[in-house]
Parts: C-alpha cells; structure tokens; sequence
C-alpha cells in the first residue's frame, strides 16, 4: 500500500508499485492496467495522482495509452546483443530472431567524403551498405567501409546474404584486435530514412564503430542506424566487437 506519510511523493509510489507489478508478470506484457477509478479506489487517493503516476510510466516507456481501450502494458522489447564479436546475424540468431539482410549499396572501391568519425575520409576505401530486417519490417541499416589492403578481393566476392565477419575471417583471416564505438542520437535523412521507413523527424540510435587489427590500425569504420523501437539494441561489457 501507499505510506502518505513518506517524503516520496504519492504519485512516485504508485509509479513504483505498477512497475514492480509489471516486472514481476502481474501485470504482464500487453495486458490492461485497472483504469484510473479503480486504481484511485484501491489506494485511496485522488485520480490526478493516479494519472500523474500514469503519465510517469508512459513517459518511460512502461505504459501506453490507447484511445477509448484503456491503459495497456508496453510490449517487451527482444534484447539484441549487436555489438558483439559474433556480427549482427548470429546476435540475431541468438535471440532466436531469424533476420534478412541486403544490400542496397554493392561493394565498391570509391573515394570517401569528409566525415568526422572516418578514418577513410579524403582516401579510397571499399564501400558497401546493407539493411537488416525482421517479419520484412527494417530494423538495421549499416554502411561499411574497409580498408583496400586488407580486403582486397572483396570486390569480387558474394557478400549478400552472408555475415560480414565470417568472410573476413574465413577468407582474410582477420579478427579485430579492438575497436572504438560512438554512441549518438542522429536524424536519418532523405534515403536513410526512406530504407529504415521512419521520418526525418524521428530519433534513432547512431554508432560509429572503428575496428582495428594486428596488421593494421583501423581496418574497418561503420555507420549504424539502429531502429530502437523495433529492439533494444546492447552490448556485452569486455572482448572485441565486429560487424
């Protein structure tokens, strides 16, 4: 129950009492909270702090609101380690999601425009872009650019369909040595935004990911546009990670 005489606001103990509810499944995902007269009946308090500690939760992303329906616990987001050493399908696969993936830019050897993160910028590099999907809804799109000497070849290669990782190991024999990533919000522009089906207006999770190897410092420098309304994209604490 609800203690009015503590210093935490009544609202903020309601708030916690739903989320405790939720994470422990009596509440469960998708399912419809009690609606705001039952709630202010229950504990005794008046519906605007019942509302109050609603609104709370819907700001966090534990509640959503639907329109003549009620109040419904938000769907569980699938957590994807994608930043792993395993690359982006077998992070996928290991949570039991079967991916698509293609490329919607071929390899190609290009000279490489001015960018901050880049390590290409100014140079020619090897250059592709590939989009990853799930139930063909967009989740991932991914620009790669690698370094001639240590792919060189690639070019001539399959890449679609096939892990990024996987052929740089089977046929360069590479594995990252470590890495750097750049965790940002960005704003996907014009043919960005178009792939990954959002507007230019909604925010999404943008990494900048530098691997380098034994052979040579910065190998390999990625763009990820990662859609975080489809999953919840993490990373493993420790190791190297890849593409």
């Amino acid at each position: 129950m609800l203690n009015p005489q503590s210093p935490i606001p009544l609202y903020r103990q309601l708030a916690d009492l739903i989320t405790t509810r939720i994470r422990t499944g009596q509440y469960p995902s998708g399912a419809r909270i009690p609606g705001e007269p039952q709630l202010a009946k229950q504990f005794i308090i008046g519906r605007p702090t019942v509302r109050q500690a609603i609104e709370t939760l819907v700001r966090k992303g534990l509640l959503t609101r639907k329109r003549g329906s009620g109040t419904f616990v938000c769907e569980s987001q699938q957590e994807i380690d994608l930043f792993s050493l395993e690359g982006t399908l077998a992070s996928f696969q290991k949570k039991g999601v079967t991916p698509s993936t293609r490329l919607v830019t071929p390899i190609n050897r290009q000279q490489v425009a001015a960018h901050p993160h880049n390590p290409f910028s100014g140079h020619e590099a090897y250059y592709f872009s590939r989009l990853t999907e799930v139930d063909q809804a967009p989740v991932l799109l991914e620009d790669f650019y690698l370094n001639l000497d240590l792919f060189s070849g690639i070019e001539n290669m399959d890449l679609e369909g096939y892990s990024l990782s996987a052929i740089a190991e089977e046929q360069f024999y590479l594995r990252p040595a470590g890495g750097k990533q750049l965790f940002s919000i960005g704003y996907a522009q014009g043919r960005r935004a178009k792939l990954l089906d959002i507007s230019a207006q909604t925010p999404i999770l943008l990494v900048h990911r530098l691997l380098h190897f034994p052979q040579t410092q910065a190998g390999v420098f990625a763009e990820l546009w990662c859609r975080g309304d489809k999953f919840a994209f993490s990373q493993t604490i420790g190791g190297a990670v890849y593409a």
